[in-house]
């Protein structure tokens, strides 16, 4: 049954047959390249290197991947799960159990991740080739050293992967599984309103972890650095997880501030942009998540790394923060980052906006226009790229303050002015194109039969 439910819906599960693509392709990269280490000849292994060594890189890179990892994939099951609520639901409705239906979103995720792993796995070794490469190029690996044809890695990362699929399946499926048959029905047809009081807690106490570990980075040594930093990090991270849990009450709070201003420039299409962006509160979250990781996760690299050159400017005491092959892993870093929330952002926006054809068409059925429908969803997405950027604004900021605060005294960081460009720009050219390009196709057609 889930075979043909992947086979029946394959744009349901694209978005999130490439999250796992992804995960199975970071995990494979890193497994090769501990997997090089450890199997090298003694002489090899014992070689002088510049940095940390092969097997604590790989291992530092795998542990954020499985992180974001877990983030996006709970993001594209939620979505894919929203496109099957109905059919769900009525299969509690007969009888099915929660634990039954848990049981076929578990098949679900496994028969995506057959189909991710092929391609995953290639994609990892290739990747693990070309990195194995740069790190001897930089002299951060030692030159003898070769990925390895053992499957070992290959193995753990499906095996990784297949655990952070199903934990995501079960903090995704409790929408469904917790209310009764005719409540989750119900919750399928009108849209869930309001986030559960279980998820507010969760988000809070998130919330309140990223905080103490942000405290714990601010109260570090000026000479601790290092740990100044791997905290703040991880508090964005823990931050980021806090936001897409708190999602739904973030963005009926941010809409209403920002929504007045839009209502007033463009009345008609400014109101009904803001009645749907703060109606469907839960779906517009699963649209601003990715791009606040992408904005949260860049910002809060790029303002650290500006913050510690400027304490080394300052002190003239070099660190692994700025080492120029340090600075290239962390560019590297953030480039995989960034690659998971660019996919997970343009996956999600697409499919969001594919998924609403029968509302634009019902519109269009009451008489709105084209060209209205079209001004409408550009006033969303610029909504939706303020709300993400903000947020992730919020988490940079916070983060970086954290790390400046140890290591300059000041809480206020120098932030990157060309770079922070970059990234905003970055997170526009993903949101706006996704959004609209998709309305193009979504609101086209004809109207009665996409209704019907």
């Amino acid at each position: 049954m889930a075979y043909v439910q992947v086979r029946r819906r394959p744009a349901s599960f694209a978005g999130l047959a490439v999250a796992l693509l992804l995960a199975v392709a970071a995990l494979t990269l890193f497994g090769s390249l501990a997997a090089a280490q450890l199997s090298a000849p003694a002489a090899v292994a014992r070689a002088h290197v510049d940095g940390p060594g092969l097997v604590v890189i790989a291992g530092a890179f795998g542990e954020i991947a499985v992180l974001v990892a877990l983030f996006v994939v709970v993001n594209a099951l939620g979505f894919t799960l929203r496109q099957q609520h109905r059919e769900l639901a009525l299969l509690r409705t007969v009888a099915a159990t929660p634990r039954q239906v848990r049981r076929l979103i578990r098949a679900q995720v496994a028969v995506t991740l057959l189909i991710a792993a092929v391609p995953g796995v290639a994609l990892g070794r290739v990747g693990a080739a070309w990195f194995l490469g740069a790190l001897q190029r930089r002299g951060m690996a030692a030159p003898g050293l070769r990925i390895p044809g053992t499957p070992v890695p290959v193995l753990l990362a499906l095996a990784v992967t297949l655990l952070v699929g199903l934990g995501a399946a079960a903090l995704a499926a409790g929408r469904i599984t917790r209310p009764t048959p005719a409540a989750a029905l119900t919750d399928g047809t009108v849209g869930q309103r309001r986030a559960g009081v279980v998820r507010l807690l969760a988000g809070v106490a998130v919330l309140a972890g990223g905080g103490l570990l942000l405290r714990l980075a601010a109260t570090r040594r000026a000479d601790e650095l290092d740990k100044a930093g791997q905290a703040s990090l991880l508090g964005s991270l823990v931050l980021l997880t806090a936001i897409a849990l708190l999602g739904p009450l973030a963005v009926r709070v941010l809409t209403a501030v920002l929504g007045a201003p839009l209502r007033a420039l463009a009345p008609r299409a400014g109101w009904l942009a803001d009645a749907n962006l703060r109606g469907y509160a839960a779906r517009v979250s699963s649209a601003v998540v990715p791009v606040t990781l992408l904005v949260g996760l860049s910002g809060t690299m790029l303002i650290m790394t500006s913050t510690a050159e400027q304490a080394v400017r300052a002190t003239g005491v070099a660190t692994s923060v700025t080492k120029a092959s340090d600075v290239w892993l962390r560019q590297a870093e953030l480039g995989l980052l960034v690659c998971f929330a660019a996919v997970s952002t343009v996956n999600t926006l697409v499919a969001l906006t594919a998924d609403r054809r029968r509302e634009f068409a019902l519109l269009r059925l009451v008489g709105a226009s084209r060209r209205q429908l079209l001004r409408m969803l550009t006033v969303e997405a610029v909504l939706t790229t303020v709300v993400g950027v903000l947020l992730g604004a919020a988490v940079a900021l916070g983060a970086a303050g954290a790390f400046s605060l140890a290591v300059t005294g000041s809480a206020l960081p120098p932030v990157p002015g060309a770079a922070s460009a970059w990234v905003l720009t970055g997170a526009a050219a993903l949101t706006l194109p996704g959004i609209v390009g998709t309305g193009l196709w979504a609101v086209g057609g004809r109207e009665v039969a996409a209704a019907s």
